[in-house]
C-alpha cells in the first residue's frame, strides 16, 4: 500500500471549479473530481498553519489547550507511527514555518524530508543591504495595526530569486515530490506528503499564470492584503485576480502529480488525499485573511478530495461532516495500523465508500478567540464572555511561539500541573499565561444556516437552536478534555 497527500495552504474552496467557481482556470482540479471523492462538508479544526498541522499529526483539536507551537512529547504523530511500523514516510515542502521555533518538531517525525526555501518571509538568502522595494499601494498590517516589517523585508529579498516558474518554491516542492515517486513507485509501504505554502499570501506568481486573467488594475504594486478591507473595487478585483493566478499555478503542479499517478499506474494501489489547512477571506465580511474576525465559511469550510484504491469510488460527492482531525486516523487505518485512543478523529473509509456519518458536530477556532460549532447545516459562533478574555492559559511542554522561545518573564508565571487528561499519558504539563492574537471582544455570538445562507450575510435568531448548539458545544469540549478555564471564559 502507498499513499500521497498533496496539501495546499490557504486554499479557498469557493475559488475551485469543483465547488462551483467558473472564473478560475484549474483544469487539474476538475480532473481530480473525476478521479476521487469530493467532500462537501469538510471543516478545519484549529486555525492557522501549525495548529492545523498538529491536528494532522495527532488527530486531536489543538486550539482548546494551546496556540501555535511544536508537537509535544506526549503527542501521537501519524507519520511517526507509520515509520515505526515499517512504512517509509517522506515530506517535501516549502512551508517556511517548519524552519521556525514554533514548527521545529514536525518534519523530524518523517523518515526523510526536503525543503524548498524562499516562501513569504523565510530567512533564506543573506542580504546585509536593504532589498529594493517598489512603490506599494499598501504595506501588510496585522489586525492590531502593526506592520509585518520583518517578514516584509525578507520576502522582498527572496523575490529577487524568482525569475521563472521553475524558480518558485511551489514548483521545486512538487519536483522533489515527483522525484520521490519516480524513484520509489515500484516499492511498497510508503507515504509521501507534498506540502506547499501556496496559494498563501503574498500573492506572488509568475507571469504565465498572471496572463490567464484580464486585470485592468494600474495602481501601485499590491499583492499582500491583510486585515480590514478598505480597498476600492478595482483593488479588490486585482487581489482576487492574483489569488486566481496562484490557484492556477497550484493547479498546474497538482496536474504533475496526477500525470505521475497515470504514468506509473498508481491508482491501483495508492491513496491520494488533496487537502488544505484553512481558507481565506478576500474582502468578504470586510476582511482579508483569517485574523481579526469570525472564522467564516471562506476560512473554515475547506475543500477535500480522497481516492481510496480499495473502494475505487470516484466522481462522487460526500455530505458527511468531516474535519482535519480525521486525516491522520484515515491514513493509519489505510496502512493497517491501530488508531491511538488519544485521537479524536475517525478513519474515513466508510464515509468514502457509503457517505457514512461519523459525527454529529465539529468544532473549530483560533486559540483564545471565538469557539465555533457546526452540524454541517448550521454554524454557531460563540464569543468569550469575560470582559478581559480571561482566564486564558497555554498548556505545553515545549514553550515556543511562532518565531521565538517563551520569554523568561512568561515562564516565571508558569506552574506545573497534572490534569486528568488521558492524552497527556500521565505527563505533567506547564500551565502558562496566554493571550489572544486578535481582539474577540468586539465580535458577537452569531448563528447561521449555511445551507440557505452560505455567504453568512444574515444571522438567524432562534433561541432554541442556539441553546441546543451551546449544549452540544459544551459536550464536545468535555469530550475534548478542554481546560476548566475555557469553560469559564466562554460562560459554559
Amino acid at each position: 500500500m502507498k499513499a500521497i497527500m498533496v496539501m495546499f495552504d490557504t486554499l479557498n474552496r469557493r475559488f475551485l471549479p469543483n465547488y462551483g467557481n467558473d472564473d478560475v482556470i484549474a483544469p487539474n482540479f476538475k480532473r481530480l473530481a473525476d478521479k476521487a471523492v469530493t467532500f462537501d462538508t469538510c471543516y478545519a479544526g484549529s486555525i492557522p498553519c501549525m495548529p492545523a498541522r498538529r491536528e494532522l499529526h495527532t488527530g486531536r483539536y489543538n486550539f482548546l489547550h494551546r496556540d501555535w507551537g511544536p508537537l509535544e512529547p506526549f503527542d501521537d504523530s501519524m507519520p511517526e507511527l507509520l515509520s515505526q511500523a515499517g512504512i517509509y514516510t517522506h515530506l517535501t515542502s516549502d512551508h517556511a514555518h517548519y524552519w521556525e521555533d514554533g514548527g521545529s518538531t514536525y518534519h523530524t517525525r518523517y523518515s526523510s524530508w526536503e525543503f524548498a526555501r524562499g516562501q513569504q518571509g523565510d530567512h533564506w538568502k543573506g542580504s546585509v543591504s536593504e532589498p529594493e522595494i517598489p512603490q506599494v499601494s499598501k504595506i501588510p498590517m496585522r489586525p492590531d495595526g502593526k506592520s509585518v516589517a520583518g517578514v516584509w523585508r525578507y520576502d522582498w529579498v527572496n523575490r529577487g530569486y524568482f525569475n521563472k516558474k521553475e524558480d518558485y518554491p511551489v514548483h521545486q516542492t512538487f519536483t522533489s515530490g515527483l522525484e520521490f515517486i519516480e524513484k520509489n513507485h515500484a516499492e511498497d509501504n510508503w507515504f509521501l506528503q507534498i506540502e506547499t505554502f501556496d496559494p498563501h499570501e503574498p500573492f506572488i506568481v509568475s507571469d504565465e499564470y498572471l496572463s490567464l486573467y484580464e486585470d485592468p488594475y494600474t495602481g501601485d504594486h499590491y499583492d499582500w492584503p491583510r486585515g480590514e478591507c478598505a480597498d476600492t473595487p478595482e483593488e479588490n478585483e486585482h487581489i482576487r485576480n492574483l489569488y486566481r493566478a496562484k490557484i492556477s499555478m497550484s493547479d498546474d503542479n497538482l496536474g504533475r502529480v496526477l500525470d505521475h499517478m497515470d504514468r506509473y499506474d498508481l491508482w491501483d494501489d495508492t491513496m491520494l488525499i488533496v487537502n488544505t489547512d484553512h481558507g481565506f477571506l478576500l474582502g468578504e465580511h470586510g476582511f482579508y485573511g483569517k485574523n481579526g474576525t469570525h472564522m467564516y465559511e471562506e476560512v473554515s469550510h475547506t475543500p477535500l478530495f480522497i481516492w481510496d484504491p480499495r473502494s475505487r469510488k470516484c466522481g462522487e460527492r460526500r455530505q458527511a461532516l468531516v474535519q482535519t482531525i480525521d486525516l491522520g486516523p484515515t491514513l493509519l487505518e489505510y496502512f493497517g495500523q491501530p488508531v491511538p485512543n488519544a485521537m479524536q478523529g475517525l478513519p474515513l473509509r466508510e464515509t468514502i465508500d457509503h457517505d457514512t456519518k461519523i459525527r454529529e458536530y465539529g468544532i473549530f477556532g483560533f486559540y483564545g478567540e471565538s469557539i465555533n460549532i457546526t452540524d454541517g447545516t448550521h454554524v454557531y459562533m460563540h464569543t468569550p464572555k469575560t470582559a478581559d478574555n480571561s482566564p486564558l492559559f497555554r498548556y505545553t511542554l515545549v514553550p515556543m511561539n511562532i518565531f521565538s522561545r517563551f520569554k523568561v518573564e512568561t515562564l516565571q508565571a508558569a506552574v506545573l500541573e497534572s490534569p486528568d487528561w488521558p492524552f497527556l499519558k500521565d505527563c505533567p504539563i506547564l500551565k502558562v499565561p496566554g493571550h489572544a492574537r486578535n481582539a474577540p471582544e468586539r465580535l458577537s455570538d452569531e448563528l447561521y444556516d449555511v445551507s440557505l445562507d452560505p455567504a453568512q450575510e444574515t444571522p438567524i435568531h432562534d433561541d432554541q437552536k442556539i441553546s441546543m448548539m451551546r449544549m452540544s458545544l459544551k459536550e464536545v469540549m468535555i469530550e475534548s478534555d478542554a481546560p476548566n478555564d475555557q469553560f469559564e471564559r466562554y460562560g459554559l
